[in-house]
């Protein structure tokens, strides 16, 4: 892997996941052939630091600034035509990589993808394709209506329960544990928007990439292992409260212009209600 242009950087983001991490790096290396890449592997104001290795340019930061701001850090380093963002808590298989690049290249239309992720205990991610959260598909997820009519095409929307997860299909949005672009589109996009501190940055990024008519696709035809919530076992109540503060975040950004003002405070009431709800179950659990 040479210090010229790459084909593909592959950006690892590490926070207190050392092992996990090398583990991740282990397997792109044994598991990825045929195609020139790097990796990045970015340290996020970890306890315990990451050490410095000739398989990887390692970027390090003294705070934790989230998942969006850590792999924003490794803008300015990549050198490939396209980027993978993949978790730290991932495990590439054989041709993982090179079969989801080699589907990317060969359709114009595609801005992002993402392949199959298996959990550990061999059952799909849901989190891989999701829908973007309007207001009625935030209240079948919310009020657990997917759950009841789990096939359903007008309450299982959310995870795409209706349609087969070995599929390849075109979905709102993709999972940061595999987020692979081009680099140019991520330059249009201005990467990673940072008033998010941990969840909702993938989406948000998912539906900058749609604004510009390019499509977001699920490859299942090839897939990682995810170990998931690795870095987040040991949370600050900033982090645990992350994912409520982001709902509020993108449907102010994005979501609120397209709705009139009531629908508009019901939701804005709800998340509130929410945030609240897990303010307390975070105090509690502390």
């Amino acid at each position: 892997m040479s210090q010229s242009m790459q084909k593909l950087s592959i950006v690892i983001l590490n926070f207190n996941t050392k092992e996990l991490t090398q583990k991740c790096v282990d397997s792109i290396i044994g598991n990825t052939k045929g195609i020139s890449y790097e990796i990045v592997v970015v340290d996020n104001g970890s306890d315990e630091k990451i050490p410095k290795s000739k398989n990887y340019k390692l970027i390090e930061s003294n705070i934790n600034l989230g998942f969006a701001g850590g792999n924003n850090l490794a803008r300015n380093y990549v050198k490939g035509e396209y980027v993978l963002f993949l978790n730290s808590d991932t495990e590439v298989y054989k041709d993982s990589i090179s079969e989801c690049l080699k589907y990317f290249e060969l359709h114009d239309e595609i801005g992002a993808l993402t392949c199959k992720t298996v959990l550990p205990n061999g059952k799909p991610d849901r989190d891989a394709r999701r829908s973007f959260p309007t207001p009625f598909v935030a209240l079948t997820h919310f009020s657990g209506l997917d759950k009841v009519f789990p096939k359903s095409k007008i309450f299982a929307k959310y995870w795409y329960g209706y349609k087969s997860p070995d599929e390849i299909q075109e979905v709102d949005a993709i999972q940061g544990a595999f987020f692979l672009v081009k680099k140019e589109t991520l330059d249009k996009v201005d990467w990673f928007s940072e008033e998010y501190f941990l969840d909702g940055e993938d989406i948000d990024l998912s539906f900058k990439i749609k604004s510009l008519g390019k499509e977001i696709i699920y490859y299942p035809k090839v897939s990682i292992l995810h170990i998931k919530k690795a870095s987040k076992k040991k949370r600050s109540l900033k982090s645990k409260m992350a994912g409520v503060n982001s709902m509020e975040i993108f449907y102010k950004k994005f979501l609120w212009q397209r709705y009139d003002l009531i629908l508009n405070l019901i939701v804005v009431f709800a998340i509130y209600l929410l945030k609240t709800l897990r303010f307390g179950k975070a105090i509690i659990g502390r």
